[in-house]
């Protein structure tokens, strides 16, 4: 069902995509594919390896941990053209550090992270851009961390329970 030409639309679709060249769009294509994914269906777990990142295309994309004496929680909750597992085009990280469930009936774009990671090296135009866009991500998840933390320190008796 996914080809090259409805990965082709649906990452031109992706606002931080538009402004990519062709050639770049292309390539991006050639690594994707397009999962469909049904509400509670499970994309990836807490401790698995890294392969893919993902784009939310269509539902939401719960993202949770194991806290202990807690079970799983879900601190995020992804929309439509977010990226997330983005961690797997970082150098370091080995492992997921979070899983991802679908909450709605929808799709997700998987980009293959090892030939992701080898294009931008390949080619440092497409390179500075993508890990542009991903800064972005990172910083904006870093800044939601913080204003979460901040209010769970300022009201930590409504979080008991």
């Amino acid at each position: 069902m996914d080809n090259m030409e409805e990965i082709t639309t649906e990452l031109r679709k992706i606002p931080w995509f538009q402004d990519l060249s062709d050639g770049h769009v292309q390539k991006i294509a050639s690594i994707s594919r397009i999962r469909r994914v049904k509400a509670g269906e499970i994309i990836f777990r807490e401790g698995d390896t890294h392969e893919s990142v993902y784009i939310v295309l269509e539902g939401r994309v719960g993202l949770e941990m194991f806290v202990p004496h807690r079970g799983k929680v879900r601190f995020y909750t992804a929309e439509p053209w977010e990226v997330f597992g983005w961690s797997s085009v970082t150098p370091n990280v080995r492992v997921r550090t979070a899983g991802a469930t679908a909450v709605l009936n929808g799709s997700v774009l998987r980009v293959d992270a090892e030939k992701l990671s080898l294009a931008c090296d390949e080619d440092h135009d497409l390179g500075y851009l993508v890990m542009r866009r991903l800064a972005h991500v990172v910083a904006s998840r870093l800044l939601v961390t913080r204003l979460q933390l901040l209010d769970m320190f300022a009201n930590p008796e409504s979080k008991n329970g």
